[in-house]
């Protein structure tokens, strides 16, 4: 059996929104995959059972031109904390094995702005080329823009 390499990775930024409004958003996992894949995202929903109040809870959505097939659960939501951990329960693409947590913080002087923090552990097989492992941990670090950019005020000078 093939050893896995393992990378945590973590990304924060500042969201244009406070926190209420944030969690509102991305409280429902769902509603999070259409943010970061946007334009790529295929289909996503709640399988076997799972919605937006059950815990844990099963979802698959598929992204890109092969609509590569994602397999995931929900592994727990803290309303107080304003945290989703979810993790992967098949492996898709290069990845093996994957847990994420993400965070939506006040910012203590601004109620109008919020932090996210985002922390993932993935693993990938060991056989992956290293630039695969760049594309993929690429594409998490524009993951967190793309939600920062989703609560952005619209620009001024493009409106018509």
């Amino acid at each position: 059996m093939a050893s896995k390499q393992r990378y945590k990775v973590h990304h924060s930024t500042v969201l244009d929104a406070g926190p209420d409004a944030v969690w509102a958003e991305l409280r429902d996992v769902l509603k999070m995959v259409k943010i970061i894949f946007s334009g790529g995202l295929g289909s996503a929903e709640w399988v076997e059972g799972g919605s937006l109040d059950r815990v844990p809870s099963r979802y698959n959505f598929t992204v890109g031109p092969d609509r590569d097939l994602f397999q995931q659960q929900v592994a727990g939501r803290d309303e107080v904390q304003r945290s989703v951990t979810y993790r992967s329960v098949a492996p898709v693409l290069c990845v093996v094995d994957y847990v994420a947590t993400y965070h939506v913080r006040e910012v203590t002087n601004d109620p109008h702005r919020s932090f996210l923090e985002w922390t993932r552990d993935v693993q990938v097989a060991d056989d992956t080329q290293p630039e695969v492992v760049e594309a993929v941990l690429g594409m998490m670090a524009a993951q967190i823009d793309a939600v920062r950019d989703f609560f952005a005020p619209p620009d001024p000078s493009s409106q018509p």
